[in-house]
Formats: structure tokens, C-alpha cells, sequence
């Protein structure tokens, strides 16, 4: 086991004047070690397109999570993938980046822009070797990989943006790279790459995509602790050593809730300073605490949290509320979405006597459950993911 992890994220734009883009990604996560990235690009756009891009992406990620090699999955695709019979392409083209053990990359492509490679701020170029399946010409491709990766895939829309306007014949993928290793800097997240690079296809579309357009991007990073605690230990005696485990992680530290900050400032024997702006007027404020990263109210925070992790899951486009946002349960998104890939939960169990008001939607069942509730939905992000309970 090395210290790497997979930083993910993939964003789509739709034809002008189609509702559902024909571009389909799908991302299995095997284990906080491997994961299979499927871009699927169906012929044409709209609903037609859609449905053979979902099949597709969802038939090789269906197969490879069932146990079958990438190998057989793509046999099977290249068998059964019918050809256009006017155009003479297949109905549905496809990437697969499969990242194995965090050591090695495995690229298979049929029909679609070569991947991109970037790597200590220069474009590498990579040797493929070309396999017929079915009559189809499959390239594949192992790559060991190292920190700070960026492995980028693009639908055809891509390539294709600008035509006829600001470019003769499409952004093509010199130009692709020429802009990324322009905009690339330190701090580039998979993210961030991926909406610079949605964003320019969209600005050279003039805001009116020709074709469903798509960047996946996967970056291969340093595994990131972050801790978070909320609510006091059950037994107050338990509090110095629940305190104790907690500030000799590695790691950022959030803390939640007003009482357990309270007690965290003792501890450290620093002032807690209150912040006085709303930057939500839904989420109460948070507080400064030399020694901790973020402190923030508890259930009513960690309840938003919740809220944008099962937004996030159902839909992990780069463009969201909570990623620019300035308010307590923003910021936990983003250390907790963004930054962390490994997050350590001490949750105490003492019993606050404000959430047994009958009038209160809030008791200590919700406040367990909505820990656990969030654990799951960050082991589904790919976090590795340890409660302890105090």
C-alpha cells in the first residue's frame, strides 16, 4: 500500500436545444486503491445518444465490478457495440482509465480523442498498442503512474468546440494541451481542471455546444487526513482523552458544536472568538480556535453537510453551491469533499439537554444517525472513513 490516492471529477455540456446530454460517465470505485473511470460518447445526441452511452457505460462497469477483466469487458463491448450503417461509426464510442493499487493506469479507447497525460507541468506522450476486436481498432495502453498525474479524457464535443468559429477546425488536442499546461498551476485539483476546461469548450461554443461535450479527469495525489469532532464524550471523564486522540492526529481539524468547542478551548487553553457574519443566514455562524482549522455549530451544520454529500453523490458535477460558499457547512464540504481523502470522525455521545425540547425536530438518535449517515455517503466518494465513538 502506498500513500496515493485518485482525486475524480468529470463535467458534461449538452447540445444546444437537447435537455440530456449523450455523453455518459461512469466511476466504480473497487476499494481507496483501485478505480475504473468510463466515459461512453453515444452517436448523435439527445435521447437516441443517451441511452447507448448509459448502456454502454454501464454494461463494461457492471462487468468489471462482477470480477471480469477489462480485457473481456472490452471484447464483449466490441462484439456487441452495432456500427451505423449510414455513417459508418459506431453507436457508441468509449474511454476506460482504470487505476490499479494507485501504482499503475490501465487506458483503453475505442473511437475516441487520445487521452492526456500531464506530468510535472509537461504533456507526456505514452505508447499504445492497437488491437482489432470484432472488426474495431482498440488502444491500450499501461502506464505507471506517480504523484500529482493528471489523466484527462474528452468526448468528441470537445475537440470539435470552436469549429467554424474561433478555430478552422476544432480545438484540437495540441491546442487541448497548450491550454492546460498554460492554466496548470500547483494547486490545480482534478476539479479545477476539469472546469477550466468545460468552461473554455463551452466560451469557444459562443454558449451553444454543437455536440454533447465532456472532460473526465483523474489526479493522482497525496492521501489527505482530516478529523472531525462533535459532541462531548458520554462519561465527562473521557473528555481529556477523547481530546487527546483527536489533536495528535495528522491532519486538519474541524470541531462542531458549541459545547464541544467550548471544551476544545479549554483543553488547548486558547479563546474561542465567535464570528459575527452570516454568510448563510441558514447555518449559524462559525468560530476562530488557534489550533483547530474550523469550528462550526453542530447538527444544524452537519445536517447541510449531509444535504450537499447526497447532491454531490447523485450528481458529482464540478459546479456546486457549497464549493465557493463562505458559511460553516460550505467549508466542512469542502475540506470534507474536496481536500480529505482519509477522515477520522470522533463522535461523543453525551446527551445535550437543548435537543430533548419537544419542540426541537432534533434529539440524539438524529444526531447519530446523521453521522452515520454521512460516513456512508463519503465511503461512496471514495474516503477512507473511522468513527469513534466516546
Amino acid at each position: 500500500m502506498n500513500n496515493l490516492s485518485t482525486d475524480l471529477a468529470f463535467a458534461s455540456l449538452n447540445k444546444h436545444g437537447e435537455t440530456i446530454c449523450g455523453d455518459s460517465v461512469s466511476v466504480i470505485r473497487q476499494n481507496d486503491q483501485s478505480t475504473v473511470l468510463v466515459l461512453a460518447d453515444g452517436l448523435g445526441s439527445g435521447v437516441k445518444a443517451s441511452i447507448l452511452s448509459t448502456l454502454t457505460s454501464k454494461i463494461i462497469s457492471t462487468m468489471i465490478s462482477e470480477g471480469l477483466g477489462i480485457d473481456e469487458c472490452v471484447s464483449t463491448m466490441a462484439a456487441t457495440l452495432p456500427v451505423c450503417s449510414v455513417r459508418n461509426l459506431a453507436y457508441s464510442t468509449f474511454s476506460i482509465i482504470s487505476i490499479k493499487a494507485n501504482n499503475e493506469a490501465e487506458i483503453i479507447q475505442y473511437d475516441s480523442p487520445k487521452l492526456i497525460l500531464l506530468r510535472d507541468g509537461k504533456s507526456v506522450d505514452f505508447p499504445t498498442t492497437q488491437t482489432t476486436i470484432e472488426g474495431k481498432t482498440i488502444h491500450h495502453t499501461r502506464v505507471r503512474i506517480k504523484e500529482n498525474d493528471f489523466f484527462i479524457c474528452l468526448s468528441d464535443g470537445a475537440i470539435y468546440a470552436g469549429v467554424g468559429n474561433t478555430y478552422n477546425f476544432g480545438w484540437q488536442r495540441e491546442d487541448i494541451i497548450s491550454f492546460l499546461l498554460a492554466q496548470q498551476t500547483p494547486d490545480s485539483t482534478a476539479k479545477s481542471i476539469t472546469r477550466l476546461l468545460i468552461d473554455e469548450c463551452n466560451r469557444l461554443y459562443m454558449e451553444k455546444p454543437g455536440d454533447d461535450t465532456t472532460v473526465c479527469c483523474i489526479r493522482i495525489r497525496r492521501r489527505e487526513p482530516v478529523n472531525l469532532m462533535i459532541g462531548p464524550s458520554a462519561n465527562r471523564d473521557d473528555m481529556d482523552k477523547m481530546m487527546s486522540l483527536f489533536f495528535s492526529k495528522e491532519g486538519k481539524h474541524i470541531v462542531c458544536g458549541g459545547t464541544t468547542s467550548t471544551l476544545a478551548a479549554e483543553y488547548l487553553g486558547k479563546p474561542l472568538k465567535p464570528q459575527l457574519d452570516f454568510p448563510d443566514p441558514k447555518i449559524p455562524p462559525t468560530a476562530s480556535l488557534e489550533g483547530v482549522d474550523l469550528v462550526t455549530e453542530g447538527v444544524i451544520t452537519m445536517s447541510r453537510v449531509l444535504k450537499y454529500a447526497q447532491e454531490y453523490l447523485e450528481s458529482p458535477n464540478c459546479s456546486t453551491d457549497w464549493s465557493l460558499g463562505r458559511d460553516g457547512a460550505s467549508k466542512v464540504a469542502q475540506l470534507l469533499f474536496d481536500e480529505a481523502t482519509d477522515i477520522n470522525f470522533f463522535v461523543g455521545r453525551a446527551i445535550n439537554p437543548a435537543h430533548q425540547n419537544p419542540d426541537l425536530p432534533i434529539n440524539f438518535n438524529i444526531k447519530m444517525r446523521l453521522i452515520e449517515k454521512l460516513a456512508e455517503c463519503l465511503k461512496e466518494m471514495g474516503k477512507r472513513i473511522k468513527v469513534s465513538y466516546f
